[in-house]
């Protein structure tokens, strides 16, 4: 699908030219989205970092024009191009949600920026190319002691009891949005806990993201048994219940 720049308030068609600096993306069905909001602040946050171009008209020019049939899976992006950044719109169909998923285990996290999504994209996109060779889908990373920090393209979290845990937030660990509104249903944030893998083989885990919701992992880190799968899905439709219509969500 197309890309284009956002420049003096209009729109213009783009190549894939130009260093992404920063990325955010986020689930658009049938015109309907879940923390919308809370996307464009991340983004809004991590563009300022790099001394970019104000992202208010941008971001209400992206969610004006979001088709309002389908399932899409845009992408907003910050691009170094010669002297200045831009902003750029990326279309995109999106792909089918898979109901659980495989981690593979690629070590030590050696993004340079984690809180920042877009900075390490190509090392990222490399891990998890890694884990489909491996058989897997996605790549776990490791903080240095050892402890489960998230997935490439998810946060990990498990559940201890009654409990929704997770790594302990901070600038190794990238703030998401889709784990935030887990804890909100849970009634509570999330709690914080590091855990080795080992420490975790009797537990169940959960991936998830924007684009996929809630997935339990059957394979690579934790306990999966089918009633786990139930139980992630009656989650996925909590979290479901929480999209609404997009340009509104962004009035809130």
């Amino acid at each position: 699908m197309s890309r284009q720049w956002w420049d003096d308030g209009g729109w213009s068609p783009s190549g894939e030219t130009g260093m992404v600096r920063v990325i955010d993306s986020w689930l658009v069905d049938e015109g309907r989205v879940r923390g919308f909001g809370r996307h464009a602040q991340r983004f809004a946050d991590a563009c300022s970092r790099f001394s970019g171009p104000g992202t208010d008209g941008f971001l209400r020019a992206v969610a004006e024009s979001l088709p309002a049939r389908g399932r899409w899976f845009p992408r907003v992006e910050l691009v170094e191009t010669g002297s200045r950044t831009r902003l750029r719109l990326w279309m995109r169909p999106a792909p089918p949600r898979t109901r659980t998923v495989r981690l593979w285990n690629s070590g030590t996290d050696r993004r340079s920026l984690p809180a920042v999504k877009g900075v390490d994209l190509d090392h990222l996109t490399a891990l998890r190319a890694a884990a489909v060779a491996a058989g897997a889908d996605e790549a776990m990373l490791l903080s240095p002691d050892g402890h489960v920090l998230e997935g490439s393209t998810t946060s990990i979290v498990w559940w201890r009891g009654d409990v929704l845990c997770g790594p302990p937030p901070g600038p190794g660990l990238l703030p998401g949005i889709t784990r935030a509104l887990l804890g909100e249903l849970a009634g509570q944030d999330v709690v914080s806990e590091s855990a080795t893998p080992a420490e975790l083989a009797g537990v169940p885990v959960w991936t998830v993201n924007a684009l996929h919701g809630v997935r339990p992992v059957t394979e690579g880190l934790g306990r999966f048994v089918e009633a786990d799968a139930a139980k992630a899905e009656r989650w996925q439709a909590r979290l479901e219940s929480l999209a609404v219509p997009v340009v509104p969500a962004l009035n809130t």
